[in-house]
């Protein structure tokens, strides 16, 4: 059974992952069209994109993960997801410079100092463009082993992007914290990847 889904999973294009990466934004762009946001139509595109961008990103950390509890391979189609979450994030990004902001750039910079959520939101979104700027071949082999370790920072982007959200919620909901948690779960299964497992062996060995 697992070998037939890998088997369906490796004739996956990356298009193919985009395609569907794309329809949060479509549904969202039907919904401006149509009128069929809330009372405050900027506040909810922000959001919608925000946590769009944030699914994508947990969607990417979970690859490594499936693949080993589950022998589940997706790894040919991460890169994609992760770069669906920097799209995303630009997007949000974008919509509250252009919409919220009006272009006012000196009103965003005392915004940012004055709100500690889009300290950590940009802090996310710096990461997440260093990341996407080296998601290529030309940078795996420039940087060689200094590849993976940089690429470690998603789980800080992560953590950051979650903490933006939960931060920027006038009234606590149990899905922003449900998110947080997956993220930490993964962050605490990748600790134990690297530092559990060894350690485990090298007890077992003396």
């Amino acid at each position: 059974m697992m070998q037939q889904l890998n088997a369906t999973l490796r004739r996956v294009p990356e298009w193919a992952v985009w395609l569907v990466g794309s329809l949060p934004l479509i549904l969202l762009t039907a919904d401006v069209l149509t009128g069929n946001l809330g009372v405050d139509p900027i506040r909810d595109i922000e959001h919608r994109l925000g946590r769009t961008a944030l699914y994508f990103l947990i969607g990417s950390l979970m690859v490594t993960p499936v693949r080993r509890l589950l022998r589940l391979n997706a790894m040919h189609l991460r890169r994609a997801i992760g770069l669906l979450s920097f799209s995303y994030a630009v997007l949000h990004l974008g919509a509250w410079v252009l919409f919220d902001m009006g272009l006012l750039w000196g009103q965003m910079l005392r915004d940012v100092v004055k709100r500690p959520y889009l300290i950590f939101g940009m802090g996310a979104f710096v990461i997440l463009l260093i990341l996407a700027l080296t998601s290529n071949r030309f940078s795996i082999r420039r940087l060689g082993a200094n590849w993976r370790k940089l690429h470690r920072l998603v789980y800080l982007a992560a953590i950051l992007a979650s903490l933006h959200w939960l931060w920027a919620l006038k009234l606590l909901s149990s899905w922003p914290v449900i998110c947080t948690g997956a993220i930490l779960l993964l962050l605490l299964y990748r600790a134990y990847v690297a530092w559990g497992q060894p350690l485990k062996e090298a007890l077992q060995f003396r």
